[in-house]
């Protein structure tokens, strides 16, 4: 017999976004009753996120810190013309240790994974079993609304966690390795030394399109691996994505896809890096700034979530435009050299840019100097995309 449940807060989605909504909830706010309802029957699937130091604001690191399980001092980049080690503090959370914590923060009753969704408002969310949750407040965070209203390119990418027979010699997370051949757009391999004997690698590609060939792109980390030199003992783990890297768009017709009245979080709330496609710094900041509300009103939960995602998304414009460059005016196969060069900047303005935080001294270095492509064609990118 179908029931009706009632919360103070009902968080839709418990994927990272979700995840760290309940856990900075719970921390600052112990009696807050706190639903968190998905499909799924773990917090966060099956996921790697990884996070320079810099993306995370010193205020806001109590909402991350317990979720990190690697961390690294330093990084490597490889280029056909440019390698180096860039000094910066680099972190992976796994979605294993996610799921632990969001467990260990609410009471069980509080977890209603294995929950369908049928359809969520600013106060209610309905269930395909026939229950209904009135909230004094719902945030919706299951994933992207309608990418079709935004101009996109991709990032894509998959990912093997190995089990090496023998140790390897890479003690720094290899962030960037494009002395690989150049298919489907941008393509680089990216490897995080988990242990001396565990490596996770992972093929990515910034394309034009979001097609993604598992099998294909298997065969390729198998290539990788084999010419480090490094022996397989076995697959611990695997995932693929494909994440939008945000050229353009209409914003507020976007937000509405997901809900017109609903407050948002995660990618729902196009909280995403334009260039990256990362939704990590976004996630732990729209935490923080939730767990400082005292009113958990559907509206104002709304109010204060869209206000955040649209001032978001007007600060970044210069990534779109430089996205736009990317995508547009560099040939596929010469698109490394855009990251090429960016990767011989000084390492503050690289930690800024990746945290959405490039100042206007970020913007002109990063403008300035012989461009990467042809000025006409950038010229013309850009103002195709605005036209």
């Amino acid at each position: 017999m179908a029931s009706t449940i009632s919360c103070d807060v009902a968080i839709v989605g418990a994927g990272l976004a979700g995840g760290m909504i309940a856990l900075a909830l719970k921390a600052k706010h112990p009696v807050l009753d706190v639903r968190l309802i998905d499909s799924a029957g773990v917090v966060g699937g099956n996921h790697l996120w990884s996070f320079f130091g810099s993306d995370v604001a010193q205020a806001d690191r109590w909402i991350v810190a317990p979720l990190v399980v690697h961390a690294w001092r330093g990084y490597d980049v490889r280029f056909p013309a440019h390698a180096r080690t860039i000094d910066a503090t680099y972190y992976s959370i796994e979605s294993e240790r996610l799921d632990r914590e969001v467990r260990q923060a609410l009471p069980a009753h509080a977890l209603m994974l294995g929950r369908k969704v049928l359809g969520a408002s600013a106060t209610a969310v309905v269930l395909a079993d026939g229950d209904r949750i009135e909230a004094t407040g719902v945030i919706d965070t299951r994933g992207p609304g309608d990418l079709s209203l935004l101009d996109l390119a991709w990032q894509k990418f998959l990912g093997r966690e190995l089990a090496l027979a023998v140790p390897h010699a890479s003690p720094r997370p290899m962030v960037m390795d494009a002395t690989i051949p150049q298919i489907d757009g941008y393509r680089f391999v990216y490897c995080l030394p988990f242990s001396a004997e565990r490596m996770f690698v992972e093929d990515t590609y910034y394309s034009d399109t979001p097609d993604l060939d598992v099998a294909v792109l298997g065969g390729r980390i198998d290539a990788y691996v084999a010419g480090r030199g490094w022996s397989v003992e076995s697959v611990v783990r695997e995932e693929s994505g494909v994440l939008p890297v945000a050229m353009g768009g209409d914003f507020e017709a976007y937000w509405r896809s997901g809900g017109a009245r609903v407050a948002k979080a995660g990618m729902r709330a196009g909280m995403f890096h334009p260039t990256t496609g990362y939704s990590l710094p976004d996630a732990v900041r729209t935490a923080a700034m939730l767990a400082g509300l005292s009113d958990f009103s559907g509206a104002n939960l709304h109010d204060a979530t869209h206000a955040m995602a649209r001032a978001t998304w007007k600060s970044r414009g210069f990534y779109r435009m430089l996205d736009t460059m990317l995508f547009r005016a560099a040939e596929p196969e010469e698109r490394y050299r855009i990251l090429e060069r960016f990767y011989r900047l000084s390492p503050a303005l690289i930690g800024r840019f990746y945290a959405g935080r490039s100042t206007m001294t970020d913007k002109a270095r990063v403008l300035t100097g012989k461009p990467p492509v042809p000025i006409s064609r950038a010229v013309r990118a850009i103002i195709g995309a605005r036209s």
